[in-house]
């Protein structure tokens, strides 16, 4: 069962709230984040991100960047822009985009959910992503960007959700990207109880979103507890977590750069005899409604894009009927990595090649378009399906990994609101 508890949390006072909150470090590039912290000097990936801090040609792995966001973080406190909770707490955290909510509570869990199994992952991380961010959580003694956590659904925890929700918020605000965010504090001793007790009913979480900032926050538990310097905060990390009715995906997108040396019309030719893919030309790439119908409309479709070409490929039933015992295989994702983009196109282990470029939903198609519209161009695109939360559950549920950039969750969860001080 998940240990899921309340703790002290470090939270901006409601003035600060929504110019503190940020989007994750890992969504911006470099450049990005010293551009969007110019005339924001209390958005909180000035601490997230502290190398914005320092010149552009600055080692960002030094270890005075790192100092700079723990004295950033100290020096905010003191000024009164953070506060901490005299008592242990949770929070009900809302999140609005698109007319659709998401409502999910923040708190601490065990670290021994994720050594055991409890709390699952589908995704591997990568070492040197890790690095950085367990450098970030050690010198900080804080965890600042919570993991996204997803649960099947209880009545239980659902109907406590619903009766803090008739209270006044904590935080109310819109970020400058237009998600509605709203924030509920949960200190009363006996919802605590009943919070904590209803965690202890759900058998397993599962992992949507933020598998290096897990990793990265388990491994630096285990080094306190090695070094005979764990304590019960250090045996927990931040996270919040959503029940799954109310969660989306959506889909995660491939650029590939060439072709592997064929031709479109070789690549074509092989597409349709070595693969469990069937193509259909669907219109020209400059056809003003070529975005919408490069979108797959369901399973076992992907768009692609290829020397000015919009086709649908569709799967062939009779090889999905041969994959179907494995969760893994049967995603879209897999699929096309198997049979395409592996065997075809070269691209052997997509976290490292530099040939493939992944493009999130939120931000459409058009650049995949833009990446394989033109007809002389040599690369081809994918518009993927997105991958189900039953997919997801399934895949973790049997030990095993998606391929990379399987899943894209929306809206993202914003760091600063909660911080749990190890």
């Amino acid at each position: 069962m998940s240990e899921v508890r309340p703790f002290r949390c470090v939270r901006p006072t409601k003035k600060m709230a929504a110019k503190v909150a940020s989007l994750p470090y890992d969504v911006y590039s470099r450049a990005e984040s010293a551009e969007f912290v110019k005339d924001k000097p209390y958005t909180f990936l000035n601490i997230d991100r502290p190398e914005t801090g320092f010149d552009p040609s600055y080692d960002m792995y030094a270890e005075e960047v790192y100092d700079y966001a723990k004295k950033t973080y100290e020096a905010w406190k003191k000024d009164g822009i953070f506060v901490q909770e005299e008592v242990p707490c949770y929070y009900v955290y809302e999140l609005t985009m698109d007319g659709r909510t998401q409502t999910g509570i923040t708190g601490a869990v065990a670290v021994k959910d994720y050594e055991t199994g409890v709390c699952k992952k589908h995704e591997n991380t990568v070492a040197e992503k890790e690095a950085d961010r367990i450098h970030h959580v050690d010198t900080m003694s804080a965890q600042t960007g919570p993991i996204f956590l997803a649960y099947r659904r209880t009545d239980e925890l659902s109907k406590l959700v619903d009766e803090i929700k008739k209270t006044e918020p904590l935080f109310d605000f819109v970020t400058l990207e237009g998600i509605g965010q709203r924030v509920w504090l949960v200190d009363d001793p006996e919802t605590v109880a009943k919070i904590e007790k209803g965690f202890a009913h759900v058998p397993c979480t599962y992992i949507a979103d933020g598998h290096h900032r897990a990793a990265s926050a388990v491994k630096v538990s285990q080094r306190r507890r090695a070094a005979g310097k764990a304590n019960d905060d250090s045996e927990h990390f931040l996270a919040v977590l959503f029940p799954d009715e109310e969660l989306k995906i959506m889909d995660y997108n491939r650029i590939v750069k060439d072709l592997n040396g064929l031709t479109p019309e070789e690549f074509l030719e092989k597409l349709e005899k070595e693969t469990p893919y069937r193509a259909a030309f669907v219109c020209e790439a400059s056809d003003k409604d070529a975005e919408q119908k490069m979108k797959p409309r369901k399973k076992g479709q992907a768009g692609m894009c290829l020397a000015g070409k919009i086709y649908m490929l569709s799967e062939d039933p009779a090889y999905m009927a041969s994959v179907a015992a494995d969760p893994v295989k049967t995603l879209d994702v897999s699929v096309l990595q198997d049979t395409i983009l592996s065997p075809i196109l070269g691209i052997g282990d997509p976290r490292t090649d530099k040939r493939i470029k992944f493009v999130g939903g939120i931000r459409g198609v058009r650049p995949l378009i833009d990446a394989a519209g033109d007809d002389s161009a040599s690369g081809v695109s994918f518009a993927m399906y997105p991958t189900s939360m039953s997919e997801l559950f399934a895949v973790a549920d049997a030990g095993l990994l998606m391929p990379p950039k399987s899943t894209w969750f929306e809206p993202k969860l914003r760091s600063g609101l909660f911080i749990h001080e190890i």
